[in-house]
């Protein structure tokens, strides 16, 4: 658990930044140790397993000195806030995944600094994404987010395309240009038959992984987890979890 208010006050100087470089390189051991406790008892090596840190509504600042404890993966998920952090972290060694539904209007501003897109659930937002990273001379790298609350033909209450609609949408983005398809993402549902059943969620998760890598070789990454459920996710087989809270602390509610 992520101690205190966790974000550092205006001014303070270099007693403060000390401080929260503490507190977050304290909280990032904890989360180490559950991950490793977690791939021990899954039987499986610790490299198996990439942590990604969840940096919304925390500042720059804080990147940075995630950056400086080794963090090299980051996620956010408004684009209003995490376009202008990406720019003022330009110059550290991270990779940006976008993890948060997306509007095709933000599509542009995404493709410039993401390098995974972990939200992609209709062709719509495909047909943008290729366009935008085709302008922008990058290739993105997609990960289908499924929807393990919704009925088939529909999306997810925090978006997800429906387990029925994977294998098109995953088609798609390997037939687009600019995109590379990565693999598949969830986020355990508060509804349906999957609420309060992370590990069987993230099994399911697995098991339709397993049926895309079967097309596509390639797509082999699996995105589940947060702070309250990493165990489950690692449990299951995921090879990234995605954990904000257990490293900067409890988030202040948004206005």
């Amino acid at each position: 658990m992520a101690r205190g208010d966790p974000r550092p006050a205006a001014g303070g100087g270099r007693a403060v930044t000390d401080d929260r470089k503490a507190q977050l390189a304290e909280n990032l051991a904890r989360v180490e140790e559950r991950i490793s406790a977690a791939c021990a008892r899954a039987g499986r090596a610790r490299d198996e397993v990439t942590l990604i840190v969840v940096t919304k509504t925390y500042p720059a600042s804080d990147v940075r000195l995630l950056a400086e404890l080794g963090v090299r993966q980051v996620a956010e998920n408004r684009d209003q806030e995490a376009a202008p952090k990406a720019a003022e972290c330009a110059d550290l060694p991270l990779t940006w995944h976008f993890v948060g539904q997306l509007q095709t209007n933000k599509v542009r501003s995404v493709a410039g600094y993401a390098g995974i897109v972990q939200s992609v659930d209709r062709a719509r937002l495909v047909t943008a994404l290729s366009k935008e990273a085709v302008r922008a001379g990058r290739e993105l790298g997609c990960l289908i987010q499924v929807a393990l609350d919704a009925e088939a033909g529909e999306r997810g209450e925090r978006g997800g395309v429906a387990p029925d609609g994977v294998a098109p949408l995953a088609e798609a983005v390997a037939g687009a240009q600019g995109l590379r398809l990565d693999g598949v993402m969830t986020v355990a549902p508060l509804a349906g038959p999957y609420a309060g059943r992370e590990l069987a969620a993230f099994e399911r998760l697995m098991e339709m992984s397993s049926d895309l890598r079967a097309a596509h070789p390639a797509a082999t990454m699996v995105s589940a987890g947060m702070s309250a459920d990493l165990e489950e996710a690692v449990a299951a087989g995921a090879t990234h979890v995605r954990v904000g809270t257990a490293v900067l602390g409890d988030r202040p509610r948004l206005r």
